[in-house]
């Protein structure tokens, strides 16, 4: 059947162009910005699901009214997609034309009118000590008895990794992104890499050092292979950086085997680190440099999940207690 070309849409030169200011949007990214790969993509994503909704409705993508962007808003929560990531959609679009609006190709960003969605409000989830000590003993040097065992260089490398992620609260992200180089073994800290590749220093406590140095001295000799290897921390059985959904495949794994909740995430580490650490004594603004985050609001939430160092606090302290 022959297509009308009458009844095309109107924005298809339009989405076109689109996409070529989406691909120098990414390119901007990472040549200005450092951003990460793995938020590239998001954005990526992000924004083609909107170029690929105004082809659909054959509305123009660069200027779309306050009721055609609603419509698309519509679309996405009738897919069921979370507030969350509604919202992440909204702040890549308002980027992606804030930069439009830079480079002359609009003259108004249409999202910036946009409000976000409210957020119901969720805790970080946090892993109980003994679901932590039960993790942390998979692939120890000692079973839950206590008794020796001869580990192999997996299993070195897996406790490294697992010790890592409590000892310092990296992201998987940023643990897969690390180099031997990034261990300070005398000042006993890690140097991270996180979002924008912002550096940070966290220390590290001696369990975690005893075991990343067993795994260097020992594990990662018999994993490293010239040709692939170069300077990465942890490396797969072939030798290559170890990714981050082998680590995700390893922590799943290891959960199985500790016979612990199968839903904890290797985020969960990061969120039991800063509850712990808050738990202990330490001050929100240490906690939130260790993090990495920007702002203190986004660590103030450790608080609430804190309760047992805020008891023992008000047991203390109030002339009733």
């Amino acid at each position: 059947m022959e297509i009308d070309q009458q009844q095309t849409p109107s924005s298809n030169r339009e989405t076109d162009f689109c996409y070529t200011l989406l691909n120098d949007f990414i390119t901007d990214l990472h040549v200005e910005h450092n951003a990460s790969p793995h938020t590239q993509r998001n954005y990526r994503i992000d924004i083609e699901s909107y170029l690929d909704w105004a082809q659909r409705a054959a509305i123009d993508p660069l200027h779309p009214d306050h009721h055609q962007i609603r419509s698309y808003l519509t679309e996405l929560v009738e897919a069921q997609y979370s507030h969350r990531t509604i919202n992440r959609h909204l702040s890549s679009l308002r980027s992606y034309f804030r930069w439009a609006q830079i480079q002359g190709e609009v003259a108004l960003n249409p999202f910036d009118a946009v409000h976000s969605l409210k957020q119901s409000k969720t805790l970080p989830h946090r892993i109980p000590p003994e679901d932590i000590a039960s993790i942390l003993s998979v692939y120890g040097p000692c079973d839950k008895q206590g008794q020796m065992r001869d580990q192999t260089p997996v299993e070195m490398r897996n406790q490294a990794l697992l010790e890592l992620l409590y000892a310092c609260g990296a992201r998987i992200s940023e643990a897969a992104a690390l180099s031997v180089g990034d261990l300070d073994f005398a000042q006993k800290q890690v140097h991270l890499f996180g979002k924008g590749q912002k550096e940070r220093i966290v220390p590290i406590h001696d369990m975690a050092i005893e075991s990343l140095d067993g795994y260097i001295n020992f594990g990662r000799p018999k994993l490293y292979q010239a040709d692939r290897s170069g300077e990465a921390l942890f490396l797969s059985t072939r030798g290559n950086r170890m990714g981050t959904v082998a680590m995700r495949k390893m922590f799943n794994a290891t959960l199985t085997a500790a016979h612990v909740n199968a839903h904890y995430t290797p985020h969960d580490m990061r969120h039991s680190f800063a509850s712990d650490l808050l738990d202990g004594g330490a001050d929100l603004r240490s906690v939130q440099e260790m993090l990495g985050h920007r702002s203190l609001s986004t660590t103030q939430i450790y608080t609430h999940i804190s309760t047992s160092r805020l008891s023992s606090v008000h047991h203390q302290s109030h002339p009733r207690g």
